[in-house]
Formats: C-alpha cells, sequence, structure tokens
C-alpha cells in the first residue's frame, strides 16, 4: 500500500514541478519587462502597469484560475446568444476553454510576474544614482550601465526575497487543484475519497519539505557566493 501510495503521489509530484518550473521559466523574464513599465517615465504606461500589478497582487490567484479557465467559456456562451455579434464577438463564441494545466499556467505566470516586478523594482531602484552617473562620465551606454554595474548589484540584492517567493511558489502549486489539475495534494485527497484514509494527505508533506529544503540550500549556497560583492 506504502508504494503503491508513494507511486502516485509521484505521479502528481511531476505535475507540481512541471508547474513550478514552466511558472518560473516564463515569470522571471516576464517580471522583468512589467518592471521597466512601472518605471517608465511615460505616465501613461507606467500608471497602467501599476494598476494591473495592484489588481493581480490585490486578488486571490484562486480567483484569477477561475476566471482564467472559465472566464473565455462564459463570454463565449453570451456572445452565442446575441442576435448580430460582432467580429470580436464571434471569435469568442468559437473559442474553446483552456486546457485545465493552460488555464493553471497562465495564472501562475502573471500572478508571479507581477510579484517578481515588484522585486525587480525594488532592487533597481535601490542602486544609488551615483554609480550610473559614474558609468555615463566613463562613457558607458545605458543598456552597458544596466548590465555592467546595475544588474550583478539587483541580483544580490533581490535573491532573499525571490528565493521566499519561489518557496511560496511550491506551495501555491497546490491551488491547481481547484480546477482539477492532478497535483500531489489532489492525488492525496482521492485516497480519503476513494479509500478513506488520510495518512496519503499528510504523506505529501514530506515531498514538500524535501523540495523546499534542497531549493533553501540551493539559494543559500547563491547567497554565499555573490556575499564576495558588497553593494
Amino acid at each position: 500500500m506504502f508504494w503503491q501510495v508513494t507511486k502516485d503521489l509521484l505521479e502528481g509530484f511531476g505535475t507540481t514541478l512541471q508547474l513550478f518550473g514552466l511558472t518560473l521559466l516564463f515569470a522571471l523574464p516576464l517580471g522583468l519587462i512589467i518592471s521597466f513599465g512601472s518605471m517608465s517615465k511615460f505616465k501613461p504606461v507606467k500608471w497602467l502597469i501599476k494598476t494591473f500589478v495592484w489588481i493581480i497582487r490585490g486578488t486571490p490567484l484562486m480567483l484569477q484560475m477561475i476566471v482564467i479557465y472559465y472566464g473565455p467559456g462564459l463570454v463565449g456562451s453570451y456572445a452565442s446568444s446575441i442576435e448580430n455579434p460582432n467580429l470580436i464577438m464571434s471569435w469568442l463564441a468559437s473559442w474553446s476553454v483552456f486546457d485545465r494545466f493552460v488555464a493553471v499556467l497562465i495564472a501562475f505566470v502573471i500572478n508571479y510576474a507581477c510579484y517578481f516586478s515588484e522585486i525587480y523594482r525594488g532592487g533597481i531602484e535601490g542602486i544609488p544614482v551615483g554609480q550610473k552617473e559614474a558609468g555615463q562620465v566613463l562613457g558607458l551606454t545605458k543598456t552597458q550601465i544596466f548590465f555592467k554595474i546595475t544588474l550583478m548589484q539587483v541580483i544580490k540584492r533581490i535573491i532573499p526575497p525571490m528565493s521566499n517567493e519561489i518557496i511560496t511558489l511550491v506551495k501555491d502549486t497546490s491551488l491547481a487543484r481547484i480546477i482539477a489539475v492532478y497535483e500531489i495534494i489532489f492525488m492525496g485527497q482521492n485516497y480519503i475519497k476513494l479509500e478513506g484514509i488520510i495518512w496519503p494527505l499528510f504523506y505529501t508533506g514530506a515531498f514538500y519539505l524535501a523540495f523546499n529544503g534542497l531549493l533553501t540550500i540551493i539559494f543559500g549556497k547563491i547567497e554565499k557566493k555573490l556575499s564576495y560583492y558588497r553593494g
């Protein structure tokens, strides 16, 4: 029984790891782009981005998943009920809802990109202006200043808060079960429904603890490696 439970939980944990990895792959660069938008000197863009980030950070991730998964279908149903829908509404009416995993991934990427963007923004704005001015005196372009002076200091500054968010991401993947994505918690809950036993659900905690422990060690080593650089 134990080995069968372990096998099933490992299968669910594979989905958890997939969601975790893909979220980081897309959210980290997207967060940097969003942070540039929130620091833009063009006020309409700046306030549009800030409003978007405020909405995403101010609403539950669970709600965002539900909206992304069920929203297109609901809009499509409304469009099909209109006697003369316009081109956009007609397109929505024929648009099938997202695959469950894709919907969850989109929600996670958008949500975490917004959180990462604030971490990036804080790290970039925390760099003393004098260092940028020194780069300009040396004849460096803005791009060269960012990559040769700012970036390394930003990386060191954001590692602690970024590691916290990434560890939180591992635990947040359990929310995917809300729209029936078969991640590890979903698999553990199945044993309560099918077998009437609860220990597999608690057993899932061992997987989270092991993975988060590994991440903690990795981030600790990264921080130690970057500690030579005093920003």
